[in-house]
């Protein structure tokens, strides 16, 4: 550990109904950072589970716990984690993800304990709901301009996660917080803003992860959503990189059309999704088609081809 002064590091955990396994995951994992100047904000959501008597067990003087009632919109109980924050950098930990035992310690050692910078970010497992590995994203993108740090995210030389990306108390609420047209873009839009005007540490380490759920939706207005969110961050990028505008925006529309074509794909009724996927279309001015893989991914056919592909070549369940 260095000589210099530790700042302090705020963990953030909103969390709504997750007590009997997910939260007791978060929580230990941010327990055992083995960086010794952090604080703990848990708020609860308004859940109707043991979630209190969960978070109160551990007995921990790092832990503060919030309790929101009436419950408040998902985005606005992660702000109230940022607006409790007392240290310089704050980690938004959702209550189904973890962080490895020196991740922290490994940020702030890389960052040589500056408490100026904007992010400081490492590299990102997913997991699924049991906690097993099905893909691990390194971060790739050390030294990396603005805009090639965005292009390189469309590229999937980095990813972005908020469970492990460090954020400036100060820079993230002076540019209000997590936010965007509706709420689903927020994070990405707060990663980069800040690391465009503070700059940013890459860690190319895995040191968190992300839990990735199944499901199905039934409503395209919720694609429509994430569409329009898309087209707004898109937007924020291109202002954020002036002089690759046009390298950005082209790339972002094919990385964005994708990531939409594959929600729509998740919808659960066939009529739906058609709609969804005409969304997407229609949004991303008619230029972007979803690619066969994607329109078929649903299908009872590709779930069937999937499960003989795997049971031929001895796969794991998570191979698609």
């Amino acid at each position: 550990m260095s000589d210099l002064p530790l700042p302090l590091v705020t963990i953030g955990i909103p969390t709504y109904n997750r007590a009997d396994k997910y939260l007791r995951e978060a929580l230990e994992s941010a327990l055992a950072q083995n960086y010794p100047n952090l604080e703990i904000v848990v708020s609860d959501n308004g859940s109707t589970d043991n979630t209190e008597s969960v978070v109160q067990s551990y007995a921990d003087p790092r832990i503060r716990y919030y309790r929101q009632q009436p419950p408040v919109i998902p985005n606005d109980n992660f702000n109230f984690c940022l607006k409790q924050a007392n240290g310089a950098y704050f980690l938004m930990l959702h209550d189904d993800d973890k962080i490895d035992p020196d991740f922290i310690d490994t940020c702030m050692r890389a960052a040589n304990y500056d408490e100026r910078l904007g992010i400081i970010r490492t590299g990102t497992r997913i997991i699924n709901a049991d906690g097993t590995v099905i893909n691990e994203g390194r971060n790739r993108a050390g030294g990396l301009s603005v805009a090639d740090f965005i292009i390189g995210w469309f590229a999937g030389l980095t990813p972005l996660y908020v469970c492990s990306t460090l954020y400036n108390v100060t820079g993230l609420r002076s540019m209000g917080g997590f936010r965007s047209r509706h709420n689903l873009f927020q994070d990405v839009a707060a990663t980069i803003r800040l690391a465009a005007a503070m700059g940013r540490v890459d860690i190319e380490e895995t040191k968190a992860s992300t839990r990735q759920h199944g499901g199905k939706w039934t409503h395209v207005a919720r694609v429509r959503e994430w569409c329009e969110d898309s087209l707004e961050l898109l937007d924020i990028l291109c202002e954020l990189a002036p002089d690759m505008r046009n390298e950005v925006r082209k790339s972002g529309l094919q990385f964005f059309a994708n990531v939409n074509y594959n929600r729509a794909s998740d919808v659960r009724a066939p009529v739906k999704r058609v709609k969804a996927y005409l969304t997407v279309y229609q949004l991303f001015g008619r230029r972007y088609f979803p690619s066969v893989r994607t329109v078929f991914r649903s299908t009872a056919i590709y779930r069937t081809l999937r499960q003989l592909k795997r049971k031929i070549l001895g796969l794991p369940a998570w191979v698609d």
